[in-house]
Formats: C-alpha cells, structure tokens, sequence
C-alpha cells in the first residue's frame, strides 16, 4: 500500500493498534454471550449485558470526543487502554455469582473503546503529510482485517478457555499502550485538529472560531448548513446498515433455506473490505469529493436492497453482497471525512465523537423499526422496497452538503 509506505512512523504505529485491538476485540467479542451462557447467566441477562456494551462504547462517544479536544488525544488514548485492561480482568473475575465485577467489567471495556477508537482516529485524520481520506480508509482496512480474521482466532483458543482471550486482550492493550502513550512516535503528533476545506475564503488565516465575532459568524451558519444533513446521513447509514444484523439473517434462512448463508455474506462482505476499499478511495475516487462518495454510497444501497426485491434465493443473496459492500466502503469512512471538514477549528474529537453518536442513535432506530418491519412485511417484498426508498432519499440529502475537498491546514 503507497499510503502505508507513505505514512509517519506515528500513523504506522497507530494503524498497528488498530489491527491488533480489532483482532483482540473481536476474538472476544462474538463469544462472550456464549460464555455468559455457559457460566449459567440466563439469555435474557446475557442479552442485556451483551447490549450494554455496545451501548457503554456509543452512549460515551460524544463525550469521548470532548475529553478528545479538551484533554488532548494522547491523554484520552492512555485513559483508555486503562480502562480497557482494567474491564478484561474484572470480566475474567465476574460470573454468574458475581454481576458486579461482570458488570463494570463490561461497561469500563466499552468506554475505554470509545475513548481508543476517537483518540486513535483523531491522531489519524492530523497527520501532517497525509489527507485524512487516505488515513481513514487504511484505518477502515485493518479494521475489516479484525473482523475477519478476529472470530477464527477466537474460535480456535478459546477451547482452551476464555480466560486465554481475555489475557491475550490485556496483553496486547499493555503493550500497545506503553508503546503509544510514552513512545517517542505519540509524544511527536502534531497539535493540529482539523483538516478544513479548500477554497475562496478558507485558508487558515480566515477560518476563526465559531465562538468569535466577524467572520466566526458566518462560519457558526456554515457549520450548521454543513451539520444538520450530515447528522442526518450519519443516523440513516446507520439504520440501513443495522439491518444486515436484523433482517438480512433471518431472511437470508428464509431465502436459501441455510442458516450458513449469513455467515456467507459477512465474509465476503469482510474480505471484499479488506482487499479493496483503500485501492478504491485512495485511488480510483481520489479525486471525488467525500459528497459524491456518500451520494453513490446511498445509490449503491439502493441497487442492494433492490436485488433482494424478487425474492430470487441464492441468486439474490450473492446480488446483495458487492453493492451492500460498496456501499459500506463508500459511506463509512467519508461521514468521518465530511465531519472532519465540517469540524470548527480544535474540534475534530468532537466532530466524530459526534457521527459516532449518531450512528448509535441510528443503529438503535434501525433495530427498533427492523423487527417491527419484518413482522409487517411477513417475509414479502415489502421490507426492502421501504430500504430502496430510504437508501435513496439519503442519497439526495447528499446534495445538501458543500462540495469541498480537504487538505491539511
């Protein structure tokens, strides 16, 4: 990868976090409701504490991104790992008969991954020498990595115990974290916090804060024409994306008969991630602006829910999977590019502390209405024409956002 051989010692540094907490994270998170089963915890608590952590890492984020700008990355990265560390061991101390270690266990590794994943890609998008498109989407690539690899990890230790995962987990936290926080690399991040769009007007001598008069004015309006769809395109990615964990596996058994076929679709999905999405925005979009990228992101959930329309078994399923892929390469990370340029100066951890609070709030709307859907559709077609619909008005809403490009202030 050019950008990877192009990035500092301190985005290298900070992707390799990225790679090996995803592959931590995920080698512990698909099998912790089956070993809260296991221990006898019954499925209805092993749900809500299943939930609970998704919702301790969404619910902090806004917050995260404050303590991000107020605090400085650096220091909320270190608060982090601590967190994180301390939430592993008390989940290896936690039980059935002990919920209160259980429980703070998995609320401190929830907050602690909100606080690592805004520190971390905070320090990604401000890297001098390199355009936070680039950043993000060799964030998203190490990421997707995790995914896919993480789960055959997990599989593969944890017949030796989940104790062995969960040491692998504050292992791999510790180093990194001495690495990141007290490493020459960390200390040498520049104090930069926003990348700022290009052209008439917007150099960094002419974009004052909002909080100031004369121009800062003009700039607090700009702010909110910027913010107000893209909040809103941040809540809708969300709640259509939150159905390939809703609707897609239930009607995914319902339209081959397999209950294999959803495992199907999210490693394709992965590997198509992993092997393309930074050859696809670094280089053959590279010079499309992040409002053009979501607007064919949408388009293309459009064309993904719209093949599952006939209802045509397989055939439809392996359909779905390259839009639905594209779409998620196209979207994800230019939200975080479009909240970067949107971000007023010195507020970039806020500006993506805020998508991530919207996509919480539209995570939690998609798998609310999801299953009321299905129960309406009554596994008709119904279901995903309402998506094609959604997907596309979120595409227009695109056209509602300035059409800049970013580069480094």
């Amino acid at each position: 990868m050019n950008g990877w051989r192009g990035a500092s010692p301190t985005a290298r540094l900070l992707l390799v976090a990225v790679l090996l907490t995803g592959l931590t994270t995920f080698m512990f998170l698909p099998l912790l409701a089956i070993e809260l089963t296991a221990q006898g915890i019954p499925a209805g608590r092993t749900g809500f504490l299943v939930g609970l952590l998704a919702f301790s890492s969404q619910a902090f984020s806004l917050l995260s991104g404050l303590l991000v700008d107020r605090l400085g990355p650096r220091r909320v990265m270190a608060a982090g790992f601590l967190l994180r560390i301390a939430g592993y061991v008390l989940l290896g101390l936690g039980g059935a008969g002990r919920p209160a270690p259980l429980v703070a266990g998995i609320v401190a590794v929830g907050v602690g991954g909100s606080m690592l994943g805004l520190s971390t890609k905070t320090l990604l998008v401000s890297q001098e020498g390199s355009d936070p498109r680039t950043m993000l989407a060799l964030r998203s690539t190490f990421v997707n990595i995790g995914v896919v690899v993480g789960p055959a990890l997990g599989a593969l230790v944890y017949p030796l115990g989940f104790r062995y995962i969960l040491a692998a987990c504050v292992l791999s936290h510790l180093v990194l974290g001495i690495g990141l926080v007290s490493g020459r690399t960390a200390a040498a991040v520049p104090g930069r916090t926003a990348a700022k769009p290009t052209g008439p007007g917007t150099g960094p001598g002419t974009a004052p804060d909002a909080a100031g008069g004369g121009p800062g004015d003009v700039t607090r309006r700009t702010l909110l024409r910027h913010w107000a769809p893209l909040a809103a395109l941040g809540v809708a990615y969300w709640a259509i994306y939150s159905q390939l964990n809703v609707l897609l596996p239930i009607a995914a058994n319902e339209l081959t008969g397999s209950t294999a076929a959803i495992s199907v679709v999210f490693t394709a999905n992965g590997l198509l991630v992993v092997l393309f999405q930074y050859t696809l925005l670094s280089r053959v979009l590279r010079r499309a602006t992040a409002r053009t990228l979501l607007a064919l992101g949408f388009l293309a959930f459009a064309c993904a829910y719209a093949v599952l329309i006939p209802l045509a078994g397989w055939y439809s399923l392996l359909a779905f999977v390259l839009p639905v892929t594209l779409a998620e390469m196209l979207i994800g990370p230019s939200l975080d590019e479009q909240a970067v340029n949107a971000a007023a100066l010195r507020r970039t951890g806020l500006a993506l502390g805020t998508m991530s609070a919207a996509g919480a709030l539209g995570s939690l709307l998609g798998s609310s209405l999801g299953g009321q859907l299905l129960q309406a559709s009554r596994g008709g077609s119904r279901a995903w024409v309402l998506l094609v619909g959604c997907s596309l008005a979120a595409a227009a809403i695109c056209l509602l956002l300035p059409k800049v490009r970013t580069r480094h202030a």
